[in-house]
């Protein structure tokens, strides 16, 4: 690798000084137009046999940034680099603290163009103007390139997720750069266009610490045993207090030589626990060794690959909001970036995943009639009512026409169900509102493509289980009583109206005053109001696939969306 590198920079210096004494046969260096047209309509040709050359990304905004510009450099003032030059440069040097690479942005060759023109001009008095020029470009390349990860993201999202539903703003990075300079606001438009909200900042922090963990060697890995509780005394014991140590769950002045597993290391395995997602009950086992076994190196890659995604979110989810999110398993009400109400969820199954998508809530439905989906209907009702027709008034359901409107339900012991197909069922198969109904007592409702909505359950056991994927993509919260309160209280709603409203044997509608932002995440790091750096499990193996389209980004051409 050193090899390689001492080959691109001799090769570089070479090919540098060749065009340094071609240029001099003409005339003063000094006094040639920087051809920064000829290097843009030569760019592909160039990289391809120059060694060690990078390619331009954003091809055509940068030529059409140039055109605008008469092809006049944009970052030389006199042949020399600008307070400009120099401001983009310090971002790019330090866009690795934002989870970014600095080599995606030229910074390497921009580097060697720099001291290289340096040297040359040092040494002769001399500038190339060919290499000012292809510096030139590779800044302009580098700011649109380093402005566009903040504004479409390195990957775009719909790559990742095909039902990926934000809406964001995307100016033409040529446009914003023609402003920045004019202006001379490099400096601010490029801190305006990093995410504002207080979570991205805090995640930010987090990536810088456990980079620095990493650095130190991160921690050594538990051998796989029996599980360890409270009392017990092992050898991996002393292994637990220093790798809990190192994460700050267990204080350090705590006696680190004991093999006995005690309070305190059972009140500090508890705390690690919560923080990943686990069921904390003090006990060391499979899970929670899983977890602990997670390298530092691949903590740092799981917080890169979230601050991606809370790059792709709006600049503001306004001051009052609904999150979801989905891996956390937790529906939390915030407003003015504090939480006024959190609680558990039950989410999709792994094969009928809840989407990710933003919406906007605006009525809420009290007992609420259940339409049977069409696969449960083939796969699980139909054999049931063929076998006994009976069933269906037994278990509270009734089949509408399809054509009639609120006519009355069909007679099932009219219909002959030995002829009767899922894809051609005499009509809308619905359960009435009640205690047994899967929707539960209310549903709360933000128009969406995927009609997922919030519910209530008829199987509350399951907000017991710490992994809650049941669901058929729609998401069940534990507390439906409390959010309808939440949100009609302020109209003159109290608890006693809620319940009546509940226990109706018809739905009842209940237009929200104003339309309430919801977003359903996907977030399996992030860190707390309290400092604290949460991860959690990929249960829909998203950050996999982020990952991996994160390191081919450059493997084909690069289009933002």
């Amino acid at each position: 690798m050193l090899f390689r590198s001492l080959t691109t920079i001799l090769a570089t210096f070479f090919l540098t000084i060749f065009f340094v004494l071609q240029a001099q046969g003409s005339s003063s260096l000094q006094e040639q137009k920087i051809p920064v047209e000829e290097i843009l309509f030569q760019a592909d040709e160039f990289a391809k046999n120059a060694v060690g050359m990078d390619s331009f990304h954003l091809e055509g905004e940068t030529l059409s940034f140039y055109q605008q510009r008469d092809y006049s450099p944009a970052w030389l003032v006199d042949n020399t680099l600008s307070s400009n030059a120099e401001i983009i440069l310090d971002y790019l040097r330090a866009s690795f603290e934002e989870g970014f690479c600095p080599e995606d942005y030229h910074l390497r060759q921009i580097e060697i163009l720099i001291a290289l023109n340096r040297f040359g001009k040092k040494q002769w008095g001399l500038n190339n103007p060919y290499w000012l020029g292809r510096l030139d470009i590779l800044l302009t390349d580098a700011f649109m390139l380093y402005a566009s990860d903040f504004i479409h993201g390195r990957v775009h999202p719909l790559d990742v997720d095909n039902r990926w539903r934000f809406n964001k703003n995307r100016p033409g990075m040529a446009k914003l750069l023609r402003f920045a300079l004019e202006n001379q606001q490099v400096s601010q438009v490029l801190e305006k266009l990093k995410p504002s909200f207080p979570g991205y900042r805090r995640l930010v922090a987090g990536l810088k610490k456990y980079r620095e963990l990493a650095a130190e060697g991160g921690w050594e890995r538990l051998p796989l045993g029996p599980s360890l509780r409270v009392g017990e005394r092992d050898p991996r014991v002393l292994l637990l207090r220093h790798r809990l140590s190192i994460t700050g769950e267990l204080d350090g002045l705590i006696e680190q030589s004991s093999d006995l597993f005690d309070s305190s290391l059972r009140t500090a395995l508890i705390r690690f626990q919560r923080r990943h997602g686990l069921a904390a009950d003090g006990v060391l086992g499979a899970k929670t060794l899983e977890e602990l076994n997670v390298s530092a190196d691949a903590r740092v890659r799981q917080i890169e690959v979230n601050l991606e995604r809370l790059r792709w979110m709006p600049k503001s989810l306004g001051k009052k909001h609904l999150i979801v999110n989905i891996p956390d398993l937790t529906l939390t009400v915030v407003e003015n970036e504090k939480a006024v109400m959190w609680m558990p969820v039950i989410v999709g199954k792994a094969y009928r995943k809840t989407p990710v998508f933003s919406a906007r809530m605006t009525y809420i439905e009290f007992s609420p009639y259940w339409y049977v989906p069409p696969t449960i209907l083939r796969e699980d009702k139909l054999p049931k009512i063929q076998r006994d027709p009976g069933w269906l008034s037994r278990n509270n359901f009734e089949i509408i026409p399809w054509k009639g409107g609120e006519k009355a339900p069909l007679n099932p012991l009219e219909i002959n169900w030995k002829k009767v197909e899922a894809d051609k069922f005499p009509g809308m198969l619905r359960q009435r509102p009640g205690p047994w109904n899967p929707l539960g007592r209310v549903k709360f409702m933000f128009p969406n493509p995927y009609a997922v909505y919030l519910h209530d359950t008829n199987e509350r056991h399951l907000f017991s289980r710490n992994i809650r994927l049941f669901s058929s993509g729609c998401i069940r919260i534990e507390r439906p009583l409390d959010l309808a309160e939440y949100f009609l209280g302020p109209a003159g709603w109290d608890c006693y109206d809620i319940l009546r409203a509940m226990s109706l044997d018809k739905p009842m509608r209940v237009d929200l005053p104003k339309a309430f932002p919801v977003y359903i995440f996907y977030m399996t790091a992030w860190v707390d109001s309290e400092g604290t750096v949460q991860f959690r499990k990929d249960l829909y193996l998203k950050d996999r696939i982020l990952d991996q389209q994160i390191l081919n980004r450059f493997r084909k051409p690069f289009l933002p969306h």
